[in-house]
């Protein structure tokens, strides 16, 4: 009784149909591919950009050297 069958499914996919009407549904189906696309090349574009930053790795055998001017205890 808790689970769904297969008829119960196609009618709430027919409801839904008549709710909404195909046309809406595929203009959200569209929008929903548009932005999960739009995601994906946001996501490569920050991993280009990270490894564009040319980073100066510290030569071996050099010491860095610097001043701590406050001591933050976390």
């Amino acid at each position: 009784m808790g689970s769904f069958s297969i008829w119960h499914w196609l009618i709430v996919l027919l409801i839904v149909m008549l709710v909404f009407g195909t046309k809406k549904l595929r203009n959200i189906g569209q929008d929903l591919g548009g932005a999960v696309k739009g995601f994906k090349e946001g996501m490569r574009e920050g991993d280009t950009e990270k490894s564009a930053e040319p980073q100066q790795p510290t030569p071996a055998g050099h010491t860095l050297e610097g001043e701590i001017k406050e001591k933050v205890k976390s």
